[in-house]
């Protein structure tokens, strides 16, 4: 009994466990990153906002199987549709010149496809090229057209294909623009798409992605321009418009969408039987011309092929009138089609 005393004064003397000293730094370094992601999410939405007032719709809407669209038309004759490319918007056609050009001869209408300028992109939906093609369809019903030369550019091509396999007849003529037909390797798309992804994506693309995009802006703008310089009518897109979360959002879950699509339907285009007419630029940086454009051009036979020497991915831009040269091919040869039928 008299020895337990002293272990008891003993223990007594011992200094009390301090507390993990690292906690309450990762405590405060949480709380700094939390606070730094939602003063970007923030600073995000205003520049959207603000965006969006500067720039408000110039066309019309049609309420389309739940999704807003957003349309231009101009001009009157045969129905022309022009499908912008990923990260894109009507604004790229209207800054081109190539809507007014195109308007002398035809009627022409310009989507906003979902998710891009004023255009809704519903969650519900897997936002797939053949998913676009037949909102565009119900889209065009609406506005009375059963038959149309149909331009896709870029990302926009894809839906062109889908709209042309999936509805032959509402297609009379396809031009096709700096497309991608053919899967490669591409680890800068696989890059691209990470803000689609679930969760992480949402964060990513109303924190970081917008501000980096918006720093990197001018050299994504030589890479998809190279190796002509920047047009200066390009200077009236809105580029403010294509930096806002949602926007980035629905552009990065095109490019996941981008190798699938094309895996599936790489052996299905010499079911087109519409005249087609594909255009590239010679020294495109983003699409290979050799392995899309010019290996597409093989396996459609009735196909005309354009290579434009000097350009690059934005020939819709920087070479205008060849584009729409070849819209009018398109348009001819489909006259030529049906004169050689009534014979």
């Amino acid at each position: 009994m008299t020895s337990a005393r002293p272990v008891r004064r003993l223990r007594s003397a011992l200094p009390a466990r301090r507390p993990d000293a690292k906690a309450p730094s990762y405590v405060l370094a949480s709380a700094v990153a939390l606070g730094a992601l939602a003063a970007m999410a923030l600073v995000n939405r205003h520049l959207a906002k603000k965006a969006e007032r500067e720039n408000p719709a110039a066309g019309r809407f049609l309420h389309v199987d739940g999704v807003r669209l957003h349309y231009v038309e101009r001009g009157s004759g045969e129905p022309l549709v022009l499908l912008h490319g990923n990260g894109s918007m009507i604004e790229d056609f209207e800054s081109s010149g190539l809507i007014d050009l195109a308007a002398r001869n035809h009627r022409v209408l310009v989507f906003d496809r979902p998710g891009f300028g004023h255009s809704d992109r519903p969650r519900n939906v897997v936002w797939t090229p053949d998913a676009q093609a037949e909102l565009i369809k119900h889209a065009l019903e609406q506005l009375d057209v059963s038959n149309a030369i149909v331009l896709g550019h870029s990302w926009g091509a894809s839906v062109a294909v889908a709209l042309a396999l999936e509805y032959p007849d509402l297609v009379r003529g396809l031009v096709l623009a700096s497309g991608y037909y053919y899967p490669t390797a591409r680890p800068d798309v696989i890059a691209m798409g990470a803000s689609a992804l679930p969760v992480i994506g949402d964060v990513l693309s109303h924190t970081l992605s917008p501000l980096i995009s918006r720093a990197i802006w001018p050299l994504m703008m030589a890479k998809i321009f190279g190796p002509a310089s920047v047009p200066e009518k390009f200077r009236a897109f809105p580029k403010e418009m294509a930096l806002r979360p949602s926007q980035i959002w629905a552009s990065a879950a095109e490019s996941a969408l981008m190798i699938p699509d094309a895996f599936r339907l790489r052996h299905r285009y010499a079911e087109l039987k519409m005249p087609v007419v594909i255009i590239a630029g010679e020294k495109d940086g983003l699409v290979d011309v050799d392995t899309q454009s010019a290996r597409l051009h093989s396996d459609i036979s009735q196909s005309g092929f354009h290579r434009v020497a000097g350009n690059g991915h934005m020939i819709q831009q920087t070479a205008s009138d060849q584009v729409m040269s070849a819209i009018s091919e398109a348009a001819g040869l489909e006259t030529e089609i049906v004169s050689a039928a009534a014979e």
